[in-house]
């Protein structure tokens, strides 16, 4: 197949390819508009259409005759478990849970939170959601409780899933505390909350609250799936904005079932029956659509991985994955391959396992840096994949399209546009720049299906985030640019949110939680390059005048705040405290020139600035205490 002639299809006939492609799921009732607006001008596909995202998932394949076949590998280093369920096993498990959701009085349209641990009863309670009609939003297990508490208030759900605890390595990490702590922040309370024991951390539960997992599902009734319309919402999932408060990104039921067949068909490569394993979680996006979603629809095998890549218990606990389980296309993220490079560089541990099952490599989440790539080529011998989405498309906007044509790969670009998305780069003034330009990474409109159509009751926000700064185009709030040949370079985020291994974060939330510190006048904080994570983030602080307190002390208070307030997953561990931030005139403080200064990256000094000697007392500060490009310690980056 030819990618221009397939693409071009894609971009100038939107309307009969995306009916080509919808013709091959099965529907109760076909689309009566394939495209079309809604009441507030925001793009919708397939209205009229209806379906059931748990039933394409599982009751479809049944029928047709692969429900003997494996539908999910549990495979647990953490507590040395490897369970298999067939498709056959895991309609029983989710119809039950659907069952014993629908007798706490769970219907189509209502929400459910889901905090739990990579484990198998996490999927199957999202699979149990969409049988019903109920809407899931799930919460990633490493988050503190104030953020949970924030979810909690805006998805307003009936019920709550979670389980006991969670394992991090070796560590048991109680998760019905956090639970409780998180409700009691909450002005929204849930009528219950379904609990899953688990044996190395039993958990005390609320009277006329909680109830028993296990309990509750084997005496409730399977549930049958209800039919939904097209635009109907399948989950709320929330990501980082540039404010404290995260965004609630809606996924539909009708075009997200389209788009996880066509990426799976046409971007991995993969056929029923193969063996697909996403290394991520399904607190994220990557979990929603290539654990749970995509591999289901489209019949393969997929693995649900509770573990690290290092330490559980060594560097080659992916490639014994890999081997044991005989994947056929594997997906995680950068960070992960840098730290098994890290412990094993000569990938000594890889040589152990036949991986002749495996056809591809595929990695996401973070802009994959070019000595990783590099290394992923010349120790595996296979195709390795950077491709570029994000949390609000739900699938890839840019890659190396397997299915379709395979290109050369160019370091430090995930390729080319994949069908359907319109990516131009555009100047400050909104116009289209020439190859090798800089500028905004901005999508024309309208975006394919699969992707958000608003986020979740915030219409004013979904229009000012992505859709106010390029009239008839979505901002990605990235930056980059296209070359000679096509290809697509992301250069990074254009706002204040950074990347840590894969997981989007806030530096603006984090600005705030440092602000409720007594002695903290204003701060700064700004995402630094990571050589293990991509970035981390640093805090800047001024102090209250009066307020003698030690830096060292200043710096475990802050990174104590940001833990309880964000959670581990912000990796926050440098606080620096320095007389005063750079500044314009105006008052705007120079965080991107502060992030080259810490970087080592050559800057102009703008014009603008209050105070040129500030940023030589930013560079000894960051002299002094050995941070970014003067960290000759490299086990402050493990």
């Amino acid at each position: 197949m030819n990618y221009d002639e397939f693409y071009r299809k894609s971009i100038d006939d939107k309307v009969g390819f995306w009916s080509e492609q919808a013709l091959k799921l099965a529907w109760y009732k076909a689309p009566q508009k394939i495209l079309s607006k809604d009441k507030n001008g925001f793009y919708r596909w397939f209205r009229g259409g209806k379906l059931n995202t748990g039933y394409l998932a599982l009751d479809y394949h049944i029928e047709h005759g692969r429900g003997k076949q494996t539908a999910f590998i549990y495979d647990s280093p953490v507590t040395d478990t490897i369970k298999k369920f067939t498709y056959n096993q895991t309609k029983r498990q989710v119809a039950k849970i659907a069952g014993a959701l629908k007798s706490l009085g769970v219907n189509k349209g209502d929400t459910v939170v889901i905090y739990m641990p990579m484990i198998p009863e996490a999927t199957f309670s999202m699979l149990a959601c969409a049988r019903i009609g109920a809407i899931h939003s799930v919460v990633f297990g490493g988050f503190a409780p104030h953020e949970l508490a924030i979810r909690i208030d805006d998805a307003k759900p009936k019920v709550i899933i979670s389980a006991s605890c969670g394992i991090e390595f070796d560590k048991v990490i109680p998760y019905k505390p956090l639970l409780d702590d998180a409700i009691n922040q909450s002005e929204h309370q849930p009528a219950n909350c379904l609990i899953l024991q688990r044996p190395m951390c039993e958990a005390s539960l609320v009277e006329n609250r909680d109830l028993d997992f296990e309990q509750l599902v084997a005496a409730s009734k399977p549930a049958k799936c209800v039919r939904v319309d097209a635009t109907d919402p399948l989950y709320i999932l929330y990501t980082s904005g540039t404010t404290g408060k995260p965004k609630g990104v809606v996924r539909d039921n009708g075009g997200h079932a389209v788009a996880m067949r066509f990426s799976m068909e046409y971007v991995y490569n993969v056929k029923a029956g193969d063996v697909f394993w996403a290394a991520s979680d399904v607190g994220w996006v990557v979990g929603h659509s290539y654990i749970v979603y995509a591999p289901l629809i489209m019949g393969c095998t997929s693995i649900i991985f509770e573990g690290k890549p290092i330490r559980t218990p060594n560097a080659g606990t992916f490639w014994r994955v890999i081997a044991q389980h005989k994947v056929n296309t594997f997906f995680t993220a950068p960070t992960a391959f840098r730290a098994i490079r890290k412990e094993d560089p000569e990938a000594l541990f890889m040589n152990k396992y036949n991986l002749n099952s495996l056809k591809a490599i595929f990695v996401a989440g973070e802009r994959c840096d070019p000595p990783t790539l590099e290394w992923l080529q010349n120790i595996s011998k296979l195709p390795v994949i950077d491709h570029w989405w994000q949390t609000e498309t739900g699938w890839s906007i840019v890659a190396n399209m397997m299915g379709v044509e395979q290109f050369d790969v160019k370091a430090g670009s995930a390729t080319k546009p994949v069908c359907g998305y319109d990516v131009q780069i555009l100047s400050e003034k909104g116009r289209k720049l020439g190859k090798n330009k800089e500028g905004y990474v901005a999508i024309k409109l309208p975006l394919p299906p699969g992707t958000l159509p608003t986020l979740w009751n915030d219409n004013e926000r979904f229009k000012h985030s992505y859709l106010k700064k390029f009239k008839g185009y979505y901002l990605s709030g990235d930056g980059g640019y296209i070359d000679q040949d096509g290809y697509v370079f992301i250069m990074g985020r254009v706002d204040d949110v950074i990347n840590v291994a894969g997981h989007r974060l806030s530096t603006g939330e984090m600005e705030e939680i440092i602000g409720y510190h007594p002695a903290v006048a204003e701060s700064a904080v700004i995402g630094i390059t990571d050589e293990l994570r991509g970035q981390r983030p640093i805090g800047f602080v001024v102090l209250k005048d009066g307020k003698n307190i030690e830096e060292s002390q200043i710096e475990r208070d802050l990174i104590g705040l940001i833990r309880d307030k964000i959670g581990a997953v912000a990796f926050f561990r440098n606080a620096l405290v320095v007389k005063r931030l750079p500044k314009t005139r105006s008052g705007k403080i120079l965080r991107k020139t502060m992030r080259q200064i810490v970087d080592g990256e050559a800057f102009t000094i703008p014009s603008t600035i209050d105070d040129v000697n500030i940023l030589n007392e930013i560079e000894e500060c960051i002299k002094s205490r050995n941070i970014g490009v003067y960290c000759n310690d490299l086990k402050q980056h493990s």
